[in-house]
């Protein structure tokens, strides 16, 4: 099933893998509008994974098995590289921490999703956090199916989607923006060099591996499983190949504003 799966689920990664957007990242402001746009990615990332590990360990008290020992082991081990991993600096931090802090070295706007940070803080639930401000549809839309596949408290669906669509699919994905990728001149990338090899490293070497080992222990003989696991990854890489389309929109209309404002 696995390779039934990765068979099918072939060529969106590869619209994924040549998107046009990779192209479009040559200045210092398209990097800035790249990642203004896609920190949101790297946020709702670790809501599947926590919520993964709710449902695959015990994290309440008193403590009981899980019933999950093998993906609880894998589930936990992942959480660790990616919620208290080292930056290059060689302090720990998250990797949606790092991400920032490769925003604010760059200079760009970390205003929009602190906000967001500050409402869940204060209580606010992320529906309604996505209803009240006016996040452009490909954020939205994005967001949205995240916390579906979060709220749907299935294992298999929500390991599918962080599988597939995000841990076995970002090392393609960020090879391309590194390959892709101008350095201006003067500008120091390399906090974001460091993250973006980080999750190569960690993705594609680790994780992606841990991760098809949990799919086929949830999913085992059940063919309805199986079915829902293709199902939702195929509407995750859409919902990726609709972020990638926005961003893409995004820069290339900053572009044509600086253009028109210089001439």
């Amino acid at each position: 099933m696995i390779d039934r799966i990765e068979e099918e689920l072939l060529p969106l990664r590869e619209q994924l893998k040549h998107h046009q957007v990779y192209k479009s990242i040559n200045t210092l402001e398209d990097i800035q509008s790249f990642m203004e746009n896609h920190v949101y990615a790297v946020w709702d990332f670790m809501s599947l994974l926590k919520q993964l590990q709710n449902l695959l360990s015990c994290n309440e008290v008193p403590w009981r098995p899980s019933g999950y020992p093998m993906a609880s082991r894998l589930i936990n081990e992942i959480v660790w590289g990616e919620e208290s991993d080292l930056n290059r600096k060689g302090v720990p931090m998250s990797h949606f921490e790092m991400y920032i802090e490769a925003m604010v070295s760059l200079g760009g706007n970390t205003k929009k999703i602190e906000a967001l940070i500050s409402d869940i803080n204060n209580g606010k639930s992320i529906s309604s956090i996505l209803n009240d401000n006016h996040y452009p549809p490909h954020i939205k839309n994005f967001l949205e199916f995240t916390f579906q596949i979060v709220d749907s408290k299935k294992p298999h669906i929500i390991a599918a989607v962080f599988t597939f669509g995000r841990e076995d699919l970002i090392p393609d994905m960020f090879i391309e923006i590194i390959k892709n990728l101008k350095v201006p001149k003067g500008e120091d990338l390399s906090d974001l060099i460091y993250y973006f090899e980080r999750h190569i490293e960690v993705d594609s070497g680790e994780h992606g591996p841990m991760a098809i080992k949990m799919i086929k222990q949830l999913c085992s003989q059940d063919p309805k499983k199986w079915e829902e696991v293709l199902t939702f990854s195929k509407q995750a890489l859409e919902l990726r190949i609709g972020l990638w389309d926005g961003i893409l929109s995004y820069i290339e209309k900053k572009k044509s504003l600086i253009s028109s404002y210089e001439s």
